[in-house]
């Protein structure tokens, strides 16, 4: 086992006695399966919201849509470490990240394999905290609060619906899964 530890928001004595009792990684039993197995990416982002409630978008210096904060993780981080850090770069600021409001698969798009999104909970801004912010100028052309409804045009298909179902588990108070942006169960899902 490595001394060196994954990236991650637990406590890292906990986190460390948690890889200790997990031993040593199991041998494969047929040497190779593992590189074959399927990888998705796993992406994380962060609803924060200014005092009126509307959301916080972002405009991306290297693509055409808005985009929320967040991004892919990184190997051996958490999707809850890599929104911290994702925050922290793009913005410049530390944000307290509370509950997980969406998990979102994507499919395989163009040349992004399938995927994983993760939405949390980052809360409201004063406007003390919102005049701290600090955009990466490689990164973010610039940050704006705008209501849904007036993101939706801007935002891909799939991120609108997104980012709706993300602020209806924050209204509702229940996390969501979807697909594509939209619950995959009305009554059950069949597959």
């Amino acid at each position: 086992m490595s001394d060196e530890q994954p990236n991650h928001c637990g406590e890292r004595a906990v986190f460390a006695h948690d890889l200790r009792d997990e031993s040593e990684p199991e041998v494969e039993f047929n040497p190779g399966i593992a590189a074959r197995l399927p990888r998705k990416n796993v992406a994380a982002g962060v609803l924060i919201r200014d005092e009126a409630g509307r959301v916080l978008f972002i405009s991306p210096t290297y693509k055409p849509f808005l985009e929320i904060p967040g991004g892919l993780t990184e190997d051996d981080e958490s999707p809850l470490a890599a929104c911290h850090r994702e925050v922290r770069e793009e913005l410049g600021i530390d944000l307290v990240v509370g509950r997980l409001l969406l998990v979102d698969w994507m499919p395989t798009h163009g040349v992004w394999r399938d995927s994983i999104q993760l939405i949390f909970d980052g809360g409201s801004l004063s406007a003390e905290q919102t005049e701290a912010i600090r955009p990466a100028a490689d990164e973010v052309g610039r940050f704006e609060f705008l209501e849904i409804d007036a993101a939706k045009l801007r935002l891909r298909p799939s991120m609108a619906r997104r980012v709706e179902l993300a602020h209806r588990a924050l209204v509702d108070g229940e996390a969501f899964y979807g697909e594509f942006g939209r619950t995959p169960y009305n009554g059950g899902a069949t597959c």
